[in-house]
Order: C-alpha cells, then sequence, then structure tokens
C-alpha cells in the first residue's frame, strides 16, 4: 500500500480513537442500529443511483489505486527511447516486430498507427480520444466516492432526526433524555467518520492518479508524434522530458 495513504488511514484512526478512549468509555461509542442506518442507507442509496458493475469496477480500481505509490514514467521513457532509436536507425517498418513487447495498450496503438502509415493529424486524433474516454471513466469512480461522501452525513442525520423522535416520545422519563440523545447522535458521528476519513480522501486520491496517468498518456503520445516527424532520439527525449519534474530528471535521463 502507498504509505502515505497508509499513514493517513493509521493516524486518522488513532487520533479519532485515542480521544474517545480518552474521553471516556469506547463501548459509548458503539450502536449497531446507528451503524446499520448509516452505512446501510449509503450503500442503498449508492446502488439507486449507479449500476452493479460499475460499483464494483470502482472499488477495484480504488483498491489498485491505494495499494500503488506514485507512477513511475521511468519505463515508459526507456521504452519510448528504444522505439525513437530503432526508427531512426532501421526505419519505421522496423518497430513491427517491437509491438509484441509492449504491455501498454496505449503506446502499443500509437506504434500500430506508425507502422501502418498513419498521418500525425490521424495519430493526434485517435489517441486523444484514448485519453478523453479514459478520462471519462475515470470520473465515474471520482463520482462514486465523492457521492458517497455526501450520503454517508446525509444517512446519519436520518438516523439522528430517527432517534430524536424516539426519545421525544420518552419525555415522561427525564433520566432516558440524555442516553437517548447520545444514541442519536451517534449516527451523525458515523457518517462524517466514514465521508470524511475514507470516501472524500479516496476522492481526491483518485483524482490524483488519473491525472498522473493523463499526464502519462500526454507524454507517450508526445514521443509517438515525434518519432512520426522523424525526430532523433535525443529530441524525442527532450520532448518527454517536458513532462517530467525538474526534480526527477536527471534521474529519469541516468536510467535509460
Amino acid at each position: 500500500m502507498d504509505v502515505a495513504t497508509l499513514s493517513g488511514v493509521i493516524l486518522g484512526l488513532v487520533l479519532i480513537c485515542g480521544s474517545i478512549v480518552a474521553g471516556g468509555s469506547g463501548a459509548a461509542f458503539i450502536h449497531f442500529p446507528s451503524m446499520m442506518i448509516t452505512m446501510g442507507g449509503t450503500i442503498a442509496a449508492l446502488l439507486i443511483t449507479y449500476p452493479l458493475h460499475k460499483v464494483k469496477a470502482t472499488l477495484a480500481i480504488a483498491r489498485n489505486s491505494i495499494k500503488s505509490s506514485d507512477l513511475d514514467v521511468s519505463p515508459w521513457y526507456n521504452k519510448v527511447m528504444e522505439l525513437a532509436t530503432v526508427a531512426k536507425r532501421d526505419g519505421m517498418l522496423a518497430l513491427e516486430e517491437r509491438i509484441t513487447g509492449i504491455e501498454d495498450p496505449f503506446l502499443k496503438l500509437g506504434v500500430q498507427m506508425l507502422v501502418d502509415g498513419s498521418n500525425a493529424e490521424m495519430l493526434g486524433h485517435v489517441l486523444d480520444q484514448e485519453i478523453e474516454a479514459m478520462e471519462e471513466r475515470h470520473v465515474v469512480g471520482h463520482s462514486i466516492f465523492k457521492n458517497l461522501g455526501t450520503y454517508a452525513p446525509a444517512f446519519g442525520m436520518i438516523g439522528t432526526l430517527i432517534g430524536l423522535v424516539q426519545m421525544l416520545r420518552n419525555l415522561s422519563d427525564p433520566s432516558q433524555i440524555g442516553a437517548g440523545m447520545a444514541v442519536a447522535l451517534l449516527t451523525t458521528f458515523y457518517g462524517a467518520f466514514f465521508a470524511n476519513l475514507f470516501c472524500v480522501p479516496i476522492q481526491g486520491k483518485l483524482e490524483q492518479r488519473t491525472s498522473e496517468e493523463v499526464t502519462l498518456k500526454r507524454m507517450l503520445l508526445t514521443g509517438v508524434l515525434g518519432i512520426q516527424e522523424g525526430d532523433g532520439p535525443r529530441i524525442v527525449g527532450q520532448k518527454l522530458l517536458t513532462f517530467v519534474p525538474p526534480s526527477k530528471r536527471e534521474a529519469l535521463t541516468g536510467s535509460s
């Protein structure tokens, strides 16, 4: 798992749970009916909003994104530099033998179009569409976690209202008001806890991953267009480095 993600989750849990324990009994914050209202209602609303297959796909993508650390562009940089060298030395058709060794579908499509003789305009159009389609798919995942972050506090408030109604029906026994109010407020706590420690941060993580992948795809597109235009490896490399932060450029060029 990404160290920053793991550290953030652990730190958040320690601070919140530590505050609860320091203030008294932790058992007072465990109430299963309140959990059912908050979590069950949130999941129900999500399934009403999105098809089940999209929810499953998003959860799988989120799991993989959280496990992985920052995107390493060096394998792709090295691969494009290798392709640029082959194209300049042996001609564009020599790239056909390298297609099977390309794992990334986006780069493979670009190289196949080079071998097929596509011009720069067609290359740019097709690969741009691929990038836009990827962004549209990712936006669905972002919106799922955004809505989770909205639904959870909302159902927490619904649970609180239910608890308050039940409490007000028993005003004849003043000794039960304090306990009833505490239970009623727990659903709001569960909703805010789940939304702000998990849903909203995961949405931000996924948006960051999407931004990194779009940058990578733009870098590969630039490299493929450079090869199509007949640029040498040095020029192609300079174009690729414009997508890399200056602090990482020296290490990247040293690895090629």
